[in-house]
């Protein structure tokens, strides 16, 4: 840890320096450095490659129990534990979907509220006398469809709708 650590460092300050601030000898430290890796650390690099081509080969997507179960299924013998210490170390993580989740009403707003007229009552007595409206989302494409509906309460009929990329107030206006 030490010795990594002055590695990393030389650039900054003098390895003598380093060496007697930390207490290690500098003789230590350049042996540290002509060693050849530990078995332990040439495994666990292998281990690191193979964990980046599932990763990659997943789309980034898979975590580490995920990474573990596929090493597992081609055959390699490895520790969930150390696939995640290797994952992390390595800085791999996968992407995180978060649900979109659109908003169409703004209530955080000063304009005045329409005031409700309908009361609940879903059953008018004749044609043109309720009609009641909404706003929808379609997924497609090319990105977010809205729809703007106007319904007659009495026929169940669309007696006008809207749609935009956008949603804003021109969306629901007459033209």
């Amino acid at each position: 840890m030490r010795f990594s650590f002055i590695d990393d460092h030389r650039e900054q300050w003098p390895v003598s320096v380093q060496c007697r601030v930390l207490q290690v000898s500098r003789s230590g430290f350049y042996a540290w450095c002509r060693r050849e890796p530990s078995l332990t650390a040439v495994r666990r690099a292998g281990l690191t490659e193979r964990i980046r081509e599932v990763h990659q080969a997943s789309r980034r997507t898979y975590g580490s129990p995920r990474v573990h179960a596929e090493l597992v299924a081609q055959g390699s013998r490895c520790n969930r534990k150390t696939v995640a210490r290797c994952m992390r170390e390595a800085g791999i993580q996968a992407k995180s979907h978060r649900k979109f989740r659109i908003t169409t009403t703004d209530s955080n707003h000063a304009h005045p509220v329409a005031e409700n007229i309908v009361d609940r009552d879903f059953q008018p007595a004749g044609k043109n006398q309720t009609w009641v409206a909404d706003i929808t989302y379609v997924t497609t494409n090319e990105g977010w469809l809205y729809l703007a509906a106007v319904e007659d309460l009495f026929t169940r009929q669309i007696v006008g709708w809207s749609m935009s990329d956008k949603i804003d107030s021109r969306l629901v206006l007459l033209r």
